[in-house]
C-alpha cells in the first residue's frame, strides 16, 4: 500500500524570514490525520532568508536530522558545537535529556534551503550528542547510500531508532530498487526532480507512506534527489 502526500497538500506558512512547508502537523499547522508516520514525526522543508534564523530554543527526546540542499546553515548548541552546514551535508542531533541550539543563515544575500526531520527515539533519556557528515557525491549517484542508521552501519550517522535513511541522486531514466522486509515500512521523500514509485508519479516535495510493499522500484523521470526511510 502506497499513500502519497502531495507537496501541495502540506501545511505552508511564510513568515517572511522563513518560508516553510510541513508534511506533518507542526507548530501552528495541525491536521489530526497528519501526525507522522511510524517513528517519523516531522518532515519540514524550510527556506531561511539571508541573515535570519531560529534563535536559541530547547529540545529533548528527539532525533533531529538536517540536510542542506542549497546555501549554508550555521549551528550552535549547548554542547559547545559551532558548525556550518553546506549543500549535501547532514547533521544529526540527539536531543536526549535536553539541549538548546540555534540555526542561522550566515549569508548576507543567499537563502538557505534545507530539510529538517524529527524521528522519535527508541527510548527517552539518551545522552545528548551531535554529528555532521558529508557523503562523497559519487556514492550517491544512481544508488541508495545509507546516511543514517541505528548501528552507524557503513560509515553512516547514528540515530537512536530502528530506522535507516538512504539518499540517492538519480539521473534521468535511471532508477534504484529497494526491498522491504515483511515487518518493515517505508517513507519516500522527493527532494528534487520527479520520480515514479512502483509506477506512481511523485514530484519535488511529495512524500509517500509505504506499507505491505516488499519491492520498491524508484525511477527518475528527470534528474532527481530522493530520501528513503526504512522503518520498523
Amino acid at each position: 500500500m502506497i499513500r502519497i502526500r502531495r507537496s501541495s497538500e502540506r501545511g505552508h506558512v511564510n513568515h517572511g524570514w522563513l518560508d516553510t512547508y510541513h508534511t506533518f502537523s507542526f507548530s501552528s499547522y495541525y491536521d489530526p490525520e497528519q501526525m507522522g508516520f511510524r517513528s517519523l514525526r516531522v518532515m519540514n522543508e524550510d527556506t531561511i532568508a539571508p541573515g535570519q534564523g531560529f534563535g536559541t530554543h530547547p529540545h529533548r527526546d528527539m532525533e533531529i536530522v538536517t540536510y542542506v540542499l542549497e546555501g549554508a546553515l550555521e549551528h550552535r548548541d549547548s554542547m559547545g558545537h559551532g558548525e556550518v552546514l553546506r549543500p549535501g551535508e547532514f547533521q544529526r542531533m540527539t536531543a536526549g535529556t535536553g539541549i538548546t541550539h540555534s540555526e542561522f543563515n550566515p549569508s548576507a544575500d543567499e537563502p538557505v534551503h534545507l530539510y529538517q526531520i524529527w524521528i522519535l527515539p527508541d527510548r527517552k533519556g539518551h545522552q545528548p550528542s551531535y554529528e555532521q557528515k558529508q557523503f562523497p557525491p559519487e556514492t550517491l549517484l544512481n544508488r541508495l547510500r545509507l546516511v543514517a542508521s541505528a548501528e552507524a552501519r557503513a560509515g553512516s550517522l547514528q540515530i537512536h531508532q530502528d530506522t535507516s535513511i538512504f539518499l540517492a541522486r538519480l539521473e534521468a531514466g535511471k532508477g534504484v530498487i529497494h526491498p522491504l522486509q515483511p515487518d518493515r515500512h517505508g517513507w519516500l521523500q522527493v527532494l528534487r526532480g520527479s520520480v515514479t514509485l512502483n509506477g506512481q508519479q511523485l514530484q519535488a516535495g511529495d512524500g509517500a507512506a509505504i506499507s505491505e510493499e516488499f519491492h520498491l522500484d524508484i525511477m527518475a523521470k528527470e534528474s532527481a534527489e530522493i530520501m528513503l526511510f526504512d522503518m520498523h
